[in-house]
């Protein structure tokens, strides 16, 4: 996430808890979360790579992102140092979850995260069951993503220019591989970008196209969209996945997409009642 965008968005939040007086818990515990990651971002300098423009062009050709986990290089102390504060943020706001995350926090919970378990998460794999220590598999992927995406958008800061966006037009993110969870509609001939669910990377993608199983059979492609033509719902009846999307065309106010993410959870409920899912592994491993 761009540092103007995450002082938009938490300048946005300020406002709408002036306005009305509070913030629902959910917008609570994101402004909370959002602040302890810019701080982490803050601290981090420009990350090391050792892919060449050439090189990074080359990868981008074969289908590969410039950062798998073998090229993921953050200052693993700090990445130690920021988890436990992700931990008392979730542990904050207990209700959120359906368990007691405030466990989380109990010294004798023998929970260090480690490139393991990181490398798991990344790759889309089972979490060491000693790492969950009796917590979901969901919060504790959640926990890890959270504590990941800083050290995440940063290298996609430093590396996006480098991406030619003709070159790309794949279902996972051209930085670090990941799932979009949001597409965004824009540009004149209304072009489809989606938006990484980890690094915020934002990538051009084909219109008739599922980012997630690759069908392009118009037949099992289709999108529901809101009264005003805003917003939209892309669906899948190959993989059964849904993509929300914001049309920006239409948007009346500037639009901050990775706040969308929450501000449109009803687009959400509404996938899961007609029967479709989000889709979260991501599409390529480590090479």
């Amino acid at each position: 996430m761009k540092e103007d965008t995450t002082s938009g968005i938490l300048k946005r939040l300020e406002d709408q808890k002036k306005e009305e007086g509070g913030l629902p818990l959910l917008l609570e515990f994101y402004y909370e979360l959002l602040e302890t990651q810019s701080e982490a971002l803050k601290r981090l300098a420009a990350p090391k790579t050792a892919w060449s423009k050439d090189t990074i062009l080359k990868r981008i050709q074969n289908g590969l992102p410039p950062i798998g986990f073998n090229e993921l290089d953050p200052y693993w102390p700090l990445v130690q140092d920021f988890f436990p504060r992700v931990i008392n943020v979730f542990a904050k706001y207990p209700g959120l979850f359906g368990e007691p995350a405030a466990r989380l926090k109990e010294k004798d919970s023998g929970r260090v995260i480690t490139k393991k378990a990181i490398e798991a998460w990344f790759n889309g794999k089972d979490l060491p069951s000693i790492f969950l220590g009796g917590a979901s598999k969901n919060l504790m992927s959640a926990i890890i993503q959270a504590t990941i995406q800083p050290f995440l958008a940063n290298y996609a800061r430093a590396l996006i220019s480098h991406i030619e966006q003709e070159l790309w037009r794949r279902g996972y993110c051209p930085i670090c591989g990941g799932v979009p969870d949001l597409a965004l509609i824009k540009g004149e001939h209304g072009a489809r970008w989606l938006l990484c669910s980890r690094c915020d990377t934002e990538w051009l993608f084909q219109r008739l196209e599922c980012p997630y199983c690759g069908t392009q059979e118009q037949n099992d492609l289709a999108f529901f969209t809101d009264d005003n033509e805003q917003y939209r719902l892309y669906v899948c009846e190959q993989c059964k996945c849904y993509l929300k999307a914001i049309d920006l065309r239409k948007a009346q106010s500037e639009i901050l997409p990775p706040l969308e993410r929450i501000y449109t959870l009803d687009l959400d409920t509404q996938a899961r009642e007609r029967g479709y899912h989000s889709c979260q592994k991501p599409a390529v491993k480590s090479k």
